[in-house]
């Protein structure tokens, strides 16, 4: 049951119930630690396995994990599953323990759609059966997870938000050791899983989004006013209908417009100078604010400007009157 480091190769896994990891994903987003133990999470998940019985189980006694690790809204992954399970059969049997409150029921550790897509094809589950703790289910839900390479960056980050919640220890070695993440990106992970439940749920999973950008979709978020102008996104007219990918890249598109928007307009510089040359204007535009800077060969900077300032009264009332004039089409 060893599978390959999926980021050793672009092959396809032996199982047609795996699907190659999101590369986007993992070159952009993901820690180098992660990279650097996919074999041997991956060993560690399927020494789990090794030896054990396979049984088949009925997926109405079979119950989700205490710990989410999914977001809804990969429907074209599941529906490859189901048609991948319906035509060669559950190649790889799921890890369940029992339930710890309900007698005769199981609770998923790692397998969910695999137990999802027997449910609803009215098949019998392949599972393992193993007495596991709670710490030791949630570790190896993330161990296989992570081995797999298969969740996004956010669905990640919320299961390492959930854990943290839960308060194993006091130096989250227990969600260091599930995902195999050191605690920079552990930071990272658990900044980005604060953000609003809504609009994380109406963006998704993101396959194809990576760290990186969910931090800087926080840090935008961050600014006054701008989870206003993310939920008007999430509710225009189609925006529901784009992918999950599509959806991050709307929100994010439209905070960074928004941003633009919101900054001083750059400084608008000109000059001036008079025909025999004698005498040049620099005027600077910021805002509302203008500046005019005078300067001359001799004094005349000086007595042009006592001039303008002087005469400030009598050219501002024929500005108005000019305004006016136009403004009525005289």
């Amino acid at each position: 049951m060893a599978r390959k480091n999926p980021f050793a190769s672009l092959m396809a896994h032996d199982s047609p119930e795996e699907k190659a990891p999101a590369l986007d994903y993992t070159l952009k987003g993901a820690s180098r630690s992660i990279l650097s133990s996919i074999d041997e999470l991956a060993a560690k998940a399927d020494k789990l396995m090794e030896g054990e019985t396979i049984v088949e189980l009925d997926p109405e006694l079979v119950e989700v994990s205490f710990v989410k690790d999914r977001l809804d809204g990969d429907d074209q992954e599941f529906n490859e599953l189901v048609e991948a399970i319906r035509d060669r059969g559950q190649d790889s049997p799921i890890l369940v323990r029992p339930h710890p409150a309900k007698m005769g029921r199981y609770m998923i550790v790692f397998g969910h759609r695999r137990a999802r897509v027997a449910k609803l094809l009215g098949r019998k589950v392949r599972a393992v059966v193993k007495e596991l703790k709670d710490r030791e289910h949630v570790v190896a839900q993330g161990q296989e997870n992570s081995a797999r390479a298969n969740l996004s960056f956010i669905e990640k980050s919320l299961f390492a938000s959930k854990l943290s919640r839960l308060r194993y220890d006091e130096d989250n070695s227990t969600i260091l050791a599930a995902l195999s993440i050191d605690r920079a990106t552990l930071s990272k992970m658990l900044s980005v899983a604060s953000l609003p439940e809504e609009i994380l749920r109406a963006i998704g999973p993101a396959k194809g989004v990576g760290r990186d950008r969910w931090y800087e979709l926080k840090l935008l978020l961050e600014k006054p006013g701008n989870h206003d102008v993310a939920r008007k996104v999430i509710e225009e007219g189609g925006v529901s209908d784009l992918s999950s990918d599509e959806r991050f890249n709307a929100i994010i598109t439209c905070l960074k417009s928004a941003k633009s928007a919101g900054r001083p307009r750059a400084s608008q510089k000109q000059n001036w100078a008079s025909e025999d040359g004698a005498l040049s204007a620099e005027m600077l535009a910021e805002g509302k604010r203008y500046t005019v800077s005078l300067k001359a060969r001799g004094s005349d900077a000086k007595a042009f400007g006592e001039y303008l300032s002087e005469h400030l009264a009598d050219l501002y009332r024929a500005f108005k009157q000019g305004k006016s004039v136009i403004e009525r089409g005289d």
